[in-house]
C-alpha cells in the first residue's frame, strides 16, 4: 500500500513530525480504515526517503496513542479508533494548526485583532466561497 505522504526538506518541522501528522490524519478521518495493513518501516522509510529509525518512531508513537497495532510477523495495521477518540484527535491537530499560527502571527507582531481579522478571512475563503481545505 502507498501512503499519500507528502514531506516537505525545506520545513523547519522534522520529518518525523511531518510524517506522523499525516498519517494521523489519514487514520482519524477515516481514509485508513481499521484493519488495514501499513507499509512496513523499511518500505515507508524508502518511499518518503527518510531513515528506518524515523519510521519506526512514527509507528511506535502512534501506536502508543491507540491508532496503530503492530503483529509479530504479520506487520503494522490500523487499530479500531473509537468516535470520541477519533474526535479528540481531529480536535488536537487543529488545536496544534492553530497554536502554530498564532505563534507564527505574533512572532511577526501582529496584534490580536488582526490575528482574528485574518482569521475570520480564512474561515470565509474556505468554508463560504468553497475554497481548497487541503
Amino acid at each position: 500500500m502507498r501512503l499519500p505522504i507528502q514531506i516537505n526538506e525545506q520545513s523547519a518541522e522534522p520529518l518525523y513530525h511531518q510524517i506522523e501528522v499525516q498519517l494521523r490524519a489519514l487514520i482519524v478521518s477515516g481514509q485508513l480504515e481499521e484493519g488495514t495493513l501499513l507499509p512496513s518501516i523499511r518500505e515507508l522509510a524508502q518511499t518518503v526517503k527518510c531513515s528506518v529509525i524515523t519510521v519506526k518512531r512514527v509507528y511506535s508513537d502512534l501506536e502508543s496513542e491507540g491508532l496503530l497495532r503492530t503483529r509479530q510477523g504479520t506487520g503494522t495495521y490500523v487499530a479500531k479508533v473509537g468516535e470520541q477518540e477519533r474526535d479528540r484527535h481531529r480536535l488536537s491537530a487543529v488545536i496544534e494548526a492553530l497554536d502554530q499560527a498564532v505563534t507564527a502571527g505574533k512572532r511577526m507582531q501582529c496584534p490580536e485583532e488582526e490575528l482574528i481579522e485574518l482569521f475570520n478571512e480564512v474561515i470565509q475563503k474556505h468554508y463560504r466561497q468553497g475554497g481548497n481545505t487541503s
